[in-house]
């Protein structure tokens, strides 16, 4: 079976945001963006609203540090869209969080609902700040103040936020609790990724990852190949690489490569990644780093995506596959864990080479997915096993999956292309059935 290649883009957007487009991380969601609609015959005014967040918010967020002092961290929640339903999307805690790359942020979230066909818009959050130089009770104090500040605007039927880098379940716990106590009622569902004495989903934890596999056995079905004896590289060993490395060695992959934000390693007969797993989390690992496991050759992170592989699977940050790496790349399957981990230019480079990339939009839903599953346990007070859970995430993958794969095949375009397609239109269509209020 042949692997869907790239139709030419046929022209950019007339209109929307465009701030410092060449080096903006949403500039470069907007051009994924302009190679589907250009396939679909947009009416202009359409588009034009397509290409503008409803809502962003730019906050300052003062805390008291354990020292006595305070300090004051800038904090954003941008809301893109909410044809669909109430926006959906992660909270950040990073360095180098920016309102350009939460507006990407919020922009993807849009399209991953709406390609696996969830009753939820687009959103995203995060704070300038690096979760690992704050105590536990300092990043309580600047979570419950983020989530004061953001209030108005979040709620099970307005804006569901969820972890992301840097924070976790804990990090929705507080938030829940915040929005609990101003409200003087119980709401659980104004967060999703929480533990689950306060209501989170089983399987929660593990769905991303669940997700890349799904998506990944998906694809080989339809390339006639097996996953046993894959060769597979990840890139990132937080929640989304660890579980995917680790559910795929499980079905017989090969894990040949797996790196954090330390180091890369190497192992061409593979690596143990229950192992790693166990190292990475012992409390003798101060760093929690992959720094010092054994079995495997030390490589850098840029080297580690090079390596001789069949599937490569992105799982850490943006921009990590671009136009100078992108012609050494091996790997013939290029899974997105992460969000936005390759720039047009290289996705270009890889079609013209016959590479496949299953995009993040359609890789990585598989936790906005179960998220779906735990917002709606918490509307019911009703909660499923996790062999329910997982049985629901598969059903609902393989099903949009197919949808794109189909599409991707019927207009000879690429499974990104395919995937932005499928998501526009279901946007578009929820948008023109409830008309705009104008």
């Amino acid at each position: 079976m042949s692997t869907p290649t790239r139709n030419s883009p046929s022209g950019t957007a007339s209109a929307g945001p465009r701030i410092a487009h060449d080096a903006s991380v949403f500039g470069e969601a907007i051009d994924f963006f302009n190679e589907a609609a250009a396939n679909l015959d947009l009416d202009p005014n359409i588009k034009r609203i397509l290409l503008h967040p409803s809502r962003q918010v730019i906050i300052s967020i003062p805390f008291l540090r354990d020292n006595g002092n305070f300090d004051v961290y800038t904090g954003y929640r941008v809301q893109y869209s909410f044809a669909r339903g109430p926006a959906k999307g992660g909270i950040r805690y990073h360095p180098d969080v920016t309102l350009d790359e939460v507006t990407a942020l919020a922009f993807w979230m849009t399209w991953k609902c709406a390609v696996v066909d969830l009753p939820f818009g687009g959103g995203k959050g995060g704070v300038t700040c690096d979760p690992r130089a704050l105590s536990k009770g300092e990043l309580e104090r600047l979570t419950r103040r983020y989530a004061a500040e953001i209030i108005e605007l979040i709620g099970p039927d307005k804006d569901v936020p969820a972890p992301d880098v840097g924070t976790n379940a804990q990090t929705m716990a507080w938030i829940m609790d915040t929005v609990s106590m101003h409200n003087r009622a119980h709401t659980p569902g104004v967060v999703t990724g929480k533990p689950l004495v306060v209501g989170g989903s089983r399987g929660r934890v593990e769905a991303t990852g669940r997700g890349v596999m799904i998506c990944i056995l998906a694809a080989l079905e339809k390339m006639g190949r097996a996953l046993a004896g894959q060769r597979i590289v990840v890139q990132g060993f937080g929640n989304v690489g660890s579980i995917s490395a680790k559910l795929l060695m499980e079905h017989g992959a090969v894990v040949v490569g797996i790196s954090d934000q330390f180091i890369g390693l190497n192992n061409p007969k593979g690596i143990n990644v229950e192992a790693a797993i166990a190292y990475v989390a012992s409390p003798q690992n101060e760093k929690h780093s992959l720094e010092g496991f054994p079995g495997a050759e030390p490589v850098s992170n840029e080297a580690l995506l090079e390596l001789p592989c069949d599937i490569l699977i992105p799982a850490a940050i943006e921009n990590q596959l671009t136009a100078d790496n992108a012609s050494r790349i091996k790997a013939q399957l290029i899974v997105e864990g992460a969000n936005g981990p390759t720039t047009p230019a290289a996705d270009g480079l890889f079609s013209q080479a016959g590479i496949t990339v299953i995009p993040d939009i359609l890789a990585n839903a598989g936790g906005v997915t179960v998220s779906y599953f735990e917002w709606a346990q918490d509307r019911m007070g009703y909660y499923w096993r996790e062999n329910e859970v997982n049985q629901k995430l598969e059903e609902v993958l393989r099903e949009n999956f197919d949808a794109v794969w189909d599409v991707a095949r019927e207009r000879n375009v690429t499974l990104r292309t395919a995937a932005y397609m499928v998501a526009i239109r279901r946007v578009v269509d929820s948008l023109m059935t409830r008309g705009i209020y104008a």
